[in-house]
């Protein structure tokens, strides 16, 4: 019976969501609203086709998962390195100036006690990783100025969720070791990294170059889903998130040389179940309620809009960025997080918030990450019309230098997808001082071929990750 629930709610997900996305495309949209969408109209509280939701969250959280898997295996610890003082430095006094403006507002102007207002600052300083790093991949802003604000801050605030949920019995009075809790999730942190580093470093590397020398794609693929799912799993059994156990797998994985292959076999199936934390995001709307207050809902929608866009551009302006960048990264991160939802069902369990202002709390939530798709695709002329206001010349141009977006060392290169067949023209190439790549899936070749200083990537020519690292859009000519 359980099997036969399953596929209806597979079945009524896909063949509706497959509708919506084909109308959302001719209208080019976004297809993430387009999820929204499918999961309210499904959902308990509209025609009430799906009523079991542990099915679609447990499919929800393969998706967040996989997707920061494949985020951690794009970015690696070298990048994530470079933005080190957005990751700590912003996202510490972003979160810490949102909680601290929400208390402010909360208790002095509707005198909301000091705990719950700090409770409900916990919700709205977070933003969704899930739908700002899809939009920004599908639109290839992640490298970008405003796309490196956006990550470092959104990491912070994936790490940050951990001591904020230790900190919610503490707010309803239930717990007064918070400093023990704290010192615990520290010693748990600190060895989730340990042993993350240690495979990083010794094993991942050692065990892809074996699989890949095999050429076995399934049991290449397999591996990775078992690097993933393992660090993920460990990361969970010390209580931690499941996502940043994810995160910190695909990191682990972005240190080898097979990286991009991997993100190639994965990126499927993330896009798969990534759809499903959409549509259950959308079930959870109660639309009668909603119908009932939205002139209140819209109103607070519009103002956590304003509020969080105003903090995140002064955070990006004190480290330096000029307006547009601020600006435009104040806009992408202005909506409410996905992890936002949990902490909310544990304030609702712990009575820090009633059934009321939970049901506002989903829908303006559900607003805002309805209109961030639409924020990120015309951020820049939104961007460029309040650039036109008259500003001082420090916050228009920035607070120091920003260091230029690096760009692909290789241009106007040829590209060899295979080697037997281009021995004899390698060897010409390199007479006439002609810069080639080679795309191969042989994992001795490509090494070899590196320890000789040869452009070389591993990976099948049919990914589209495997083609950005050997810079295909800046080659002249690309042989298969």
């Amino acid at each position: 019976m359980h099997e036969i629930e399953f596929l209806k709610v597979i079945v009524i997900i896909f063949g509706l969501a497959s509708l919506v996305i084909f109308i959302f495309n001719k209208l080019k949209l976004p297809s993430v609203i387009g999820f929204l969408l499918t999961g309210i109209i499904v959902g308990p509280y509209a025609l009430g086709l799906i009523t079991n939701i542990n099915i679609i969250e447990i499919l929800a959280e393969i998706g967040v998962i996989l997707l920061l898997f494949i985020i951690g295996m794009e970015f690696s610890i070298k990048k994530l390195l470079k933005i080190k003082n957005i990751v700590l430095l912003g996202g510490a006094m972003q979160v810490g100036i949102t909680i601290l403006v929400v208390v402010g507002i909360l208790h002095f102007f509707t005198h909301i006690p000091y705990n719950q207002a700090v409770f409900i600052g916990f919700l709205v300083s977070l933003s969704s990783t899930a739908i700002i790093l899809k939009v920004l991949q599908e639109n290839d802003q992640v490298e970008t100025h405003h796309g490196k604000i956006s990550l470092g801050i959104l990491i912070f605030q994936d790490l940050i969720i951990v001591p904020m949920m230790l900190f919610v019995p503490f707010l309803s009075g239930e717990t007064t070791n918070v400093w023990n809790e704290l010192f615990l999730m520290l010693a748990k942190t600190t060895a989730l990294l340990g042993v993350t580093f240690i495979l990083a470093r010794w094993v991942i590397q050692y065990i892809l170059h074996k699989i890949a020398v095999s050429n076995s794609q399934e049991l290449f693929l397999i591996a990775i889903i078992v690097f993933g799912l393992a660090i993920a799993s460990f990361s969970a059994w010390l209580g931690l998130s499941l996502a940043l156990g994810a995160f910190l797998a695909g990191l682990a994985i972005s240190e080898s040389s097979y990286s991009y292959q991997a993100i190639g076999n994965i990126a499927p199936f993330r896009d798969v179940f990534a759809s499903f934390f959409f549509v259950s995001i959308g079930l959870l709307l109660d639309v009668s309620f909603f119908a009932n207050h939205w002139v209140t809902i819209i109103t607070i929608t519009i103002t956590l809009i304003a509020l969080k866009a105003i903090i995140i551009g002064l955070v990006s302006t004190l480290l330096g960025y000029p307006f547009r960048i601020a600006f435009r990264s104040g806009l992408i991160l202005s909506q409410i997080g996905e992890f936002s939802f949990i902490l909310a069902k544990m304030g609702v369990s712990n009575n820090l918030i009633d059934n009321y202002f939970y049901q506002i709390f989903l829908a303006v939530a559900i607003l805002s990450m309805s209109v961030t798709p639409i924020f990120i695709l015309f951020s820049k002329p939104i961007t460029a019309f309040f650039a036109k206001l008259p500003m001082p010349k420090p916050i228009r141009d920035g607070l120091r230098e920003l260091p230029k977006v690096k760009l692909p060392e290789l241009n106007g290169h040829t590209i060899l997808v295979g080697t037997s067949q281009y021995s004899s023209l390698m060897r010409s190439m390199e007479l006439a001082n002609i810069t080639y790549v080679i795309i191969d899936t042989d994992a001795d070749l490509v090494r070899n071929l590196q320890i000789q200083g040869i452009n070389a990537v591993y990976g099948d020519a049919h990914y589209k990750s495997v083609l950005e690292e050997a810079s295909t859009k800046n080659a002249n000519n690309m042989l298969l």
